[in-house]
């Protein structure tokens, strides 16, 4: 029942919101944001642990001020996802713009295919949509929802923007590389490993677990792997690339895999420390423990 509810509840969000004029949507948003931090729910306590741990150095009235924040940029994304399917391209395109942009059209100009890791900041889908719309489709990898409904309407979703949305298995990493050899962008989010079969990083500090794909594919295939951190702006979003984590000379596999894992840790880390309240992680994500539950 709690998971028809939930098909039924993001259905009819799609279905008003798109209707609604922008203005009046995002002030909705941005009120249930404000509802949902008042009220204190499970995913803002780890939000807010999540917060404390980037920004140790902040007061409880500074961190109160950063998680509401958090939780306003998180509805902002929800109300975007709602009503991305009815933007057009132009609006899609004018609203985004890219600092570094040739890491990522330079591989792909030259055939060689590019992986793209990130984490879940910002809105990763208007990225996606805006190289789907600027010639460069993306293939990406998605967790599966319950009920299978609810996932088959995310998939529809992603794949109206002119994404390819693979079904997260040990058979996806297999369709990557083929994608990768016929000159494909990958696009994976990375801050979170949902396998159990990560790799064990130092991030912002602390002992996190993250997946080995976007590393794993660039030591088989040779595309490089560079890395973006999306974040909102005024009127729309910023990404922000930076250059190819290269594949250690020396090392096993499993060594060189770890230690351009933890490249991308860095990068994430940096970036999540300066736009922290873009971070949309209300999932536990450090291993050793809640660390507002720590600090008090």
């Amino acid at each position: 029942m709690s998971a028809l509810l939930s098909y039924w509840a993001y259905s009819l969000a799609w279905k008003i919101t798109k209707t609604l004029p922008a203005s009046i949507s995002y002030r909705i948003f941005q009120w249930i944001g404000d509802r949902v931090y008042k009220k204190n729910p499970a995913p803002v306590k780890r939000l807010r642990s999540n917060y404390a741990r980037v920004r140790p150095e902040l007061g409880r009235d500074e961190l109160e001020a950063l998680v509401k924040q958090g939780m306003r940029s998180y509805l902002r994304y929800w109300c975007d996802t709602f009503r991305l399917p009815s933007w057009s391209s132009d609006f899609t395109m004018r609203t985004v713009v890219v600092e570094n942009e040739h890491l990522l059209r330079e591989p792909l100009a030259a055939g060689r295919g590019v992986i793209v890791s990130l984490p879940h900041a910002g809105n990763w889908d208007h990225a996606g949509a805006y190289f789907c719309a600027s010639g460069a489709p993306l293939v990406t990898v998605a967790e599966h929802l319950k009920p299978e409904k609810l996932f088959r309407k995310f998939l529809a979703y992603r794949e109206s923007i002119g994404m390819e949305v693979l079904d997260a298995s040990a058979r996806s990493l297999a369709t990557l590389s083929q994608r990768l050899r016929a000159n494909r962008l990958i696009a994976l989010v990375a801050d979170r490993d949902l396998s159990k079969s990560g790799v064990e990083v130092n991030f912002l500090g602390g002992p996190s677990r993250m997946p080995v794909g976007p590393a794993l594919l660039s030591l088989q295939t040779k595309a490089p792997l560079i890395t973006a951190f999306v974040k909102y702006e005024e009127d729309g979003i910023r990404i922000i690339f930076e250059g190819e984590v290269e594949i250690p000379e020396t090392g096993s596999d499993a060594e060189k895999v770890q230690a351009m894992t933890q490249v991308c840790a860095d990068r994430f880390g940096r970036l999540i420390n300066e736009h922290t309240e873009d971070w949309h992680m209300l999932q536990r994500i450090w291993i050793d423990g809640d660390f507002v539950e720590r600090q008090s």
